[in-house]
């Protein structure tokens, strides 16, 4: 199985030299692992699927290790929450301060490794799509189209990044052997449409059961929750209305409302038991996860100790006060590398002791103490006489030393055996149903039905306990406050600004930092709405016009 695993992960970077538009267009394997000896029968298609899976999940790699792709630096996805409404970045990591400042420019390595990865998994996808045409030898009658649903459906999904990040993109749909160097942008709408027929493609061919494919695997639920989402993006409220509720009419999937899993008999409670590990597979009794990434600590094909480092970047770097060390029961090594900012992670009206005023009503238990830990005492028995005792969090605790702060425990992981490790090394919802309920409150509240939003947000809030919002309070700033509760951090937060177009009016309302940019320089706001292209596709582009972004031509 390792060696599966390996082979898939050679095939992934064999397709990022053989295809795509940058350094990685010209063809220069020519040995064993060459798609004319790889993909020639649908065992080869199955190594050439599992890198593409591979390489998706490496979405979340910092610095590489045995992944299929590597950002080169901490916190590449934190660099999608940052300059929203969220988090700060305050004293942070430096791969975030350019993005957390507006200080982007097109050489940053965020800009161009978010540019690489997309496009290498676009190459890669192509790849099987182009291979699969000429290819006879299947197994089964139906492996061709299987095969080609999921590279379409990852192909779309990579092209989603880059329209949110980039605007207009170049489309490739086909293998390039050859140098390029005339790539024009291709307007966002219509890199849209090919987004959606893609995903058409997949619901058609993917697998229906999600009880008869293996851990991770796609079905084509997960296309249409994504389907959903293009739709948005696109305005087509009504489609978007009905891919979501094909997935929640589907009866496969469910909220879930009772515990579960490993520690449903110990403290805590339903919303906390979907982020304990172990609980993000249907055979936990999961029922809620529609597409989970398989990251999952010391198994083949899971994890690197460098892949995912959502924990380090949202835990405070609580070790670094006296009295404390390190705990899996705090959620191990954490060096907040982003703050969450004070205005939504409070109670509403509160004047609760530790607590602070924010979004979450007083019994919602998004916010109850198992999902946001407030409450942080002392753990080193050998500090006797601070031992046990509580430590308040203050402004510095949170602002300047960031020691300690309110934090969500949704990326709480630790293990005895290495409690210093990097990696979250836990499998990752990446489409759950409480977001397809969520994405249909969008679809309604863009066709002007507040009462239909409101009830599909408030199947969300009756699970977390949070009291039922009328047609008068389902507003869109309402439903951004209701994805904070119920998928901060999980989220692209970013992408979700974007496709609302709330990005600016946000940033204004809630990050004090950005809006003053913003109101001593308005151009700024060019660097909110979009990454500029990496310099380096457009120095390599000599053959025909590929214009910058605006905000960063200089």
């Amino acid at each position: 199985m390792k060696k599966y695993i390996k082979t898939a992960i050679a095939v992934v970077l064999m397709a990022s030299l053989t295809t795509g538009c940058d350094d990685f267009l010209e063809e220069k394997l020519k040995g064993e692992l060459a798609p004319t000896n790889t993909y020639t029968s649908t065992y080869g298609f199955e190594v050439g699927s599992a890198g593409l899976y591979a390489l998706t999940r490496a979405e979340y790699n910092t610095w590489g290790e045995e992944d299929a792709f590597m950002h080169g630096n901490a916190c590449a996805y934190e660099a999608l929450h940052v300059a929203t409404d969220i988090v700060e970045a305050i004293n942070s990591d430096g791969s975030l301060t350019n993005f957390a400042n507006l200080t982007l420019t097109p050489a940053e390595r965020f800009v161009g490794s978010y540019w690489n990865w997309a496009y290498s998994l676009i190459a890669s996808a192509n790849l099987i799509l182009g291979y699969s045409e000429e290819n006879t030898n299947w197994d089964s009658p139906t492996d061709k189209e299987r095969f080609q649903a999921e590279a379409r459906f990852f192909r779309a999904y990579a092209y989603r990044t880059l329209v949110y990040l980039y605007g207009d993109v170049p489309y490739v749909e086909r293998i390039m052997y050859d140098f390029r160097f005339d790539f024009t942008r291709t307007p966002k709408a219509e890199v849209l449409e090919h987004i959606i027929d893609d995903l058409k493609f997949a619901i058609e061919y993917l697998p229906e059961n999600p009880d008869e494919v293996k851990d991770g695997k796609l079905t084509k639920w997960a296309a249409y929750h994504l389907l959903s989402e293009m739709y948005l993006f696109q305005k087509n409220y009504e489609e978007a209305e009905k891919a979501a509720l094909k997935v929640i009419d589907s009866k496969h999937y469910g909220l879930m409302k009772t515990r579960y899993g490993v520690n449903k008999n110990k403290p805590g409670d339903v919303f906390s038991d979907l982020f304990i590990e172990n609980n993000q597979n249907r055979k936990s009794g999961n029922r809620e996860s529609i597409w989970v990434l398989q990251l999952e600590f010391n198994a083949i094909g899971g994890g690197t100790n460098s892949t995912d480092w959502t924990r380090r970047a949202w835990i405070p770097n609580y070790s670094g006060l006296k009295g404390f060390v390190l705990a899996d029961t705090l959620g191990g090594r954490g060096i907040a590398q982003i703050v969450p900012m004070k205005w939504w992670v409070g109670t509403k009206g509160t004047n609760a002791e530790g607590d602070y005023p924010g979004i979450f009503n007083a019994n919602d238990i998004r916010n109850s103490n198992y999902n946001i830990k407030r409450d942080w005492y002392y753990n080193n028995p050998e500090e006797t006489a601070l031992f046990g005792k509580k430590c308040n969090i203050t402004e510095q605790t949170w602002f300047s030393t960031k020691h300690l702060f309110p934090t969500p425990t949704k990326f709480f992981y630790g293990r005895e055996e290495n409690l210093s490790l990097t990696g979250s090394y836990r499998d990752r919802m990446k489409f759950r149903l409480a977001e397809t309920y969520l994405l249909l409150a969008e679809a309604y509240l863009g066709q002007n039905n507040p009462q239909k939003a409101a009830d599909a947000v408030n199947e969300v809030r009756r699970r977390a306990g949070a009291p039922d919002l009328s047609a008068a309070e389902m507003t869109m700033d309402e439903l951004l406050d209701e994805r904070i509760r119920e998928l901060v951090g999980e989220e692209s937060r970013r992408f979700t600004l974007v496709r609302t177009e709330t990005i600016v009016e946000r940033v204004k309302a809630h990050n004090e930092k950005i809006k003053e940019k913003i109101e001593k320089d308005n151009s700024l706001i060019n660097k909110l709405l979009l990454w500029p292209i990496p310099q380096t596709i457009i120095d390599a582009n000599q053959g025909a016009e590929f214009p910058q972004n605006p905000g960063y031509d200089n």
